[in-house]
């Protein structure tokens, strides 16, 4: 049976994930007319009808999918590694990502298109399954415990960073500032092509992250009590690290390291509607998709016809949002 309070907390989350969905696509460096959209239906389109189409409800669409991925991945992963302070970011995701996108940006002999993938996303989404794969193998060559598996991150995080510096140091002037703005994080104009090409690796995450929520309470109480109710904690710790690759490494391969998401949702969804992560899940995952779709539109219109980057926005709302968190002893 589904309690008042969480039927009232789906309608909740719902909303904002819809109105996220269906009202922020009409906004940006000028806003588009509700008629618009219903010019879609008719056989000559405006504009105004185009851009909503081809390029507005896309980029809503990607925000919302980014944002759900890193949420719910924040959310189990705090939970696995017994760390509030923990985000999808920890096992070096965006270190690796970061060093195969600017390899791609630094050689211009190395930026081309394959299909509807360009080099850039391609190679920053093999640099976040690889440093999933090397988190996951040194964890397991020091018993795979949850504190093994954050060292395991903080070392893949430094290598990064060296490989990072050693690029700049070599790569054209020239080229810094395209790579500096792909750090910074950003939605860029994407069609539907290349949205439908990363929903089989936002599939293949959620299949493997969403049924975790009643094996992720047992071990948010006791590992070992989990273990004596039959759960398989490492395979579990496992299909988390999977799932992050998976989710996680689609939505940096295709916007860049957009910090904050994974951290700050699912501690307000934590406190807001519990910790029971069988719901927990979804709740991060609607809210976090609602909230990066907001902090997108709010990059293309607060200093329109420009447009800021969304990484850096997350960033100016999530820091002060966590810090107050700390300031209140609220994790």
């Amino acid at each position: 049976m589904i309690g008042s309070a969480e039927k009232i907390h789906w309608l909740v989350y719902g909303f904002l994930a819809a109105g996220a969905l269906c009202i922020l696509p009409f906004f940006g460096a000028e806003a588009t007319p509700p008629a618009a959209f219903f010019e879609l239906f008719s056989g000559e389109r405006s504009l105004a009808a185009e851009i909503l189409l081809h390029h507005r409800f896309p980029r809503v669409l990607l925000a919302f999918v980014c944002g759900m991925g890193l949420a719910a991945c924040g959310s189990a992963l705090q939970v696995m590694l017994e760390n509030p302070l923990a985000e999808p970011f920890v096992l070096g995701i965006a270190g690796c990502a970061a060093v195969g996108a600017s390899m791609a940006l630094s050689f211009p002999v190395w930026l081309v298109y394959l299909g509807p993938f360009s080099s850039v996303q391609i190679l920053a989404f093999a640099g976040s399954l690889m440093a999933v794969g090397l988190s996951l193998k040194l964890a397991s060559r020091f018993g795979g415990a949850a504190e093994t598996v954050i060292l395991a991150g903080v070392t893949v995080n430094i290598l990064c960073g060296a490989l990072m510096m050693l690029i700049r140091y070599f790569v054209d002037p020239s080229r810094l500032v395209v790579m500096d703005r792909w750090l910074m994080g950003g939605l860029d104009v994407v069609g539907w092509d290349s949205l439908m090409a990363m929903f089989p690796f936002v599939i293949a995450g959620s299949l493997l992250l969403f049924p975790l929520g009643q094996a992720l309470n047992l071990m948010a109480v006791d590992p070992v009590l989990a273990r004596a109710h039959g759960v398989p904690v490492r395979r579990v710790r496992l299909r988390i690290c999977l799932a992050t690759g998976c989710l996680v490494g689609a939505a940096v391969a295709f916007s860049g390291p957009i910090g904050f998401v994974g951290l700050i949702i699912p501690q307000a969804v934590r406190r807001i509607s519990g910790p029971d992560m069988r719901t927990g899940l979804y709740f991060s995952a609607l809210a976090g998709g609602a909230f990066l779709a907001f902090c997108d539109m709010l990059a293309r219109t607060l200093v329109a016809p420009t447009e800021m980057p969304v990484g850096i926005l997350t960033a100016v709302i999530g820091g002060p949002v966590f810090l107050r968190m700390l300031w209140k002893r609220s994790l």
